[in-house]
């Protein structure tokens, strides 16, 4: 009973409660949904948000250079011929030059964001540009891509230009005024769910299993961990178990003043770690960035108190926040007359900002009474339509993660699309064989394709909704080559964390004529053997046997379905071939031998440089094995120890005195030209020497490089915008003038067929 007292009397005096404390609001704000809209737009302080827009500006400027793809443009969009993936049939690439106008569009917008000019039409530019870029080609999706247009749309609709903008210099009336709560719920909100529901995607067997990530504690990253722990053991517990307790729990920690510091050293350790491991571009300083915006609203202001006062003159002016017609104040704040509630004995004053007489605590910030702008208490349509708008984003985006029953035509061996999802990493794939055979159907006569012929990457293999696309794209291009009646067949091999390589597609199904619909399953998709899933752990254990006790020898392992059989040709390369069963019945078919039925534990050799066909007669999926020696690399390795072992009785190396040393760079030369493969090795060499120069690069060359690197993707930038103005100016294609101008142009021309 005392208890309950003393919160009432807390309540009385103006102090907030447990509630208030924790979550940054009470139990009333919540209550009802005026409440709840009032609660969303209340007053808060714009500073840490217009910080937030010129950390997304800054780094999207650098992001369209890299990742965006604007210093190789030409290569992406210049093949007239390439065959295109975007998600809606009428999107479509615009001429070459036409297409560096739009990533000029995205630069030029994203540094105005980054500005706050013309804050509003520069978000909207941006927004509209990204995506269309973004939907034009989903080969190129992932989760932090699709994070970035979220990011810009959010930035679109908020009031991120009311702090330290060239808008607010323009516009005095919202230079460092008010913001509604909404604003910060929306992009903490966002944040939140893109650490949270990676970590309910993780809750995935494979995942936990540690079969998703493997060998990645081999990186040099992970050399703290591998102290006290095994290479297994640290991509166990430290990359599976580790990243899913991180990702999952995160997002509460960032969200509590108590957790905050701790939450930023493990997160921020954690995207440092990224940008090492992996080629993410952005991703990481965009995610370490962000979780600024789960602090006090009001935390850039401390921090630029810390800055020299020389800085002052480029700083924003060090006031209390205006009030602004967007928001919704309470009565109390309205009324200048109100003696404001007596603070506690132990506060303090806010460094570094004037604490006026005539100003009144709001929501995060405090709020002077000289504006033109009337602070209201009612709540209207546009209050209302913000937090209806809230509320009804956060849930889509807590169920576009979890929508794949609806989109079932782009389900594959997992749910939908790779982008949307946030299931970062749970699913590892390797492509072992990928054939396209076409038929032409007027003269019954058949012939096969190179699978990258008119692709550049190789994302199509493995989604449904893709491969049927790329069908269709190459029904167009065979016109060309007078086959105007094809039937195209495109059989698949891969193998998901693990797994043996299995076959995604029927092989039998013509993708022409083949159905699809996004909303319907796909029919001629080949489900995941599962039941061979638990031979995961015997393969691991087949191939360290194998790989210690017979040198050079390697294994791949494969599974295929009862009817069905695999063409495979050995190449002549590869020696001491065998084929072992390890369960289920094939017969193995070869030219001038004849065929051999085989169960399991039975094997029999493969003859090099010649097709062979494998059966699958067993009522159930059969699996097996190669095992083969590559023979050219055995080779290889045997004349480089043959060499090395010349230059050490010479006391001589290739790497002493090679390019400086006249007397000795004749004597390597003559050696080396005598030495079989020796061009393969010299190149091995400067695989090594660049790695071992990677190592052990100091940060200053570490920095110079990667400034290097920036700038010369900065010039041919630059000069692929000036080729794409010249070109809509004199009406030229951008295509023929660089072909005309001698420039390393990265489109291909046009492919031709294979020899049928």
């Amino acid at each position: 009973m005392a208890h309950s007292t003393r919160k009432h009397q807390l309540a009385q005096l103006g102090q907030p409660g447990m509630m208030k404390l924790l979550l940054g609001f009470d139990w009333v704000d919540i209550s009802s949904w005026p409440a709840f809209v009032k609660l969303l737009n209340r007053p808060t302080d714009p500073a840490s948000l217009g910080m937030l827009r010129i950390f997304y500006g800054l780094l999207m400027f650098m992001d369209i250079l890299q990742e965006r793809g604007l210093s190789l443009a030409d290569v992406k969009w210049g093949n007239l011929d390439e065959c295109r993936f975007p998600l809606f049939s009428f999107l479509k690439p615009l001429a070459l030059e036409w297409m560096f106008m739009i990533y000029l569009s995205l630069w030029i917008s994203s540094l105005f964001i980054m500005l706050g000019l013309w804050y509003r039409g520069s978000c909207l530019v941006y927004c509209v540009c990204y995506w269309y870029l973004f939907l034009l080609d989903k080969t190129s999706w992932n989760n932090h891509s699709y994070l970035y247009g979220l990011l810009a749309i959010l930035l679109l609709v908020t009031d991120a230009h009311r702090f330290w903008s060239l808008d607010g210099c323009r516009n005095k009336a919202i230079q460092n005024s008010h913001v509604p709560l909404w604003n910060y719920t929306l992009l903490r909100a966002q944040v939140f769910l893109v650490y949270f529901i990676a970590g309910l995607k993780k809750t995935d067997l494979e995942w936990l299993g540690g079969h998703s990530v493997t060998s990645l504690s081999s990186h040099w990253a992970f050399t703290p961990f591998r102290l006290i722990l095994s290479e297994s053991q640290t991509d166990y517990y430290i990359v599976h178990l580790g990243g899913f307790l991180l990702d999952l729990t995160i997002g509460f920690f960032l969200f509590f003043d108590v957790s905050r510091s701790m939450a930023l050293f493990f997160c921020t350790s954690f995207h440092l770690m990224n940008s090492l491991i992996f080629h993410i571009g952005m991703f990481p300083w965009v995610m370490i960035f962000t979780q600024a915006i789960f602090f006090h609203a009001d935390w850039p202001w401390k921090a630029l108190a810390h800055l020299p006062s020389w800085m002052k003159m480029f700083l924003p002016e060090n006031d209390l926040p205006k009030p602004s017609a967007h928001c919704i104040y309470t009565k109390e704040e309205i009324k200048p007359d109100e003696p404001l509630p007596a603070a506690p004995s132990h506060s303090k004053k806010k460094k570094g900002r004037p604490i006026a007489s005539e100003t009144k605590a709001v929501g995060d910030s405090k709020v002077t009474q000289d504006s033109a702008v009337v602070m209201k208490d009612k709540v209207l349509c546009k209050h209302k339509m913000a937090a209806v708008c809230t509320v009804i984003y956060l849930l889509c985006q807590c169920f576009l993660p979890y929508s794949h029953f609806i989109t079932k035509g782009y389900n594959n061996w997992t749910n939908g699309l790779y982008g949307y999802s946030w299931d970062m990493m749970v699913h590892s794939w390797s492509t072992q064989h990928v054939k396209i055979t076409f038929i032409n159907k007027d003269i019954d006569e058949e012939g096969y394709l190179d699978p990258n012929a008119w692709a550049s990457s190789s994302r199509w293999q493995a989604h449904a909704d893709m491969v049927k696309q790329y069908a269709h794209c190459i029904g167009r291009r065979l016109h060309k080559y007078n086959i105007t009646n094809p039937a195209i067949y495109i059989d698949v091999w891969r193998s998901m964390n693990g797994r043996f390589q299995q076959r995604m597609f029927d092989p039998r199904v013509d993708i022409l004529t083949a159905e699809w619909s996004p909303f319907h399953e796909v029919t001629w998709k080949m489900p995941l053997l599962t039941d061979l899933t638990d031979w995961r752990t015997k393969m691991n254990e087949i191939e360290n046997e194998v790989f210690s006790s017979m040198n050079h020898t390697e294994a791949v392992f494969v599974a295929d379905f009862p009817g069905l059989h695999l063409e495979n040709y050995i190449e002549t390369d590869l020696g001491n071939v065998s084929l072992h069963v390890l369960h289920g019945e094939v017969t193995v078919e070869q030219e001038d031998i004849g065929n051999m039925t085989l169960q399991p534990n039975e094997y029999i050799q493969i003859k090099p440089g010649a097709f062979h066909l494998v059966h699958t007669i067993s009522f159930v999926p059969s699996s097996y094995m190669y095992l083969y020696v590559n023979t050219t690399n055995v080779q290889l390795q045997k004349n480089i120890s043959e060499l090395e072992e010349k230059l050490t009785a010479l006391n001589l190396s290739l790497t002493s005195g090679y390019d400086s040393n006249v007397e000795y760079s004749a004597i390597i030369k003559k050696l080396v030209e005598e030495t079989p493969e020796s061009d393969r090795y010299l190149r091995i060499l400067a695989q090594r020497k660049q790695l071992q120069a990677q190592k052990t690069v100091g940060l200053l060359a570490a920095l110079q490089l990667f400034i290097r690197k920036k700038l010369g993707m900065f010039t041919n930038s630059l000069y692929m915008l000036g080729q794409a103005f010249v070109s809509i100016t004199t009406g030229v294609p951008m295509q023929t003038l660089l072909n005309t101008t001698g420039h390393v142009y990265g489109a291909a021309d046009e492919v031709s067929l294979p020899d049928i």
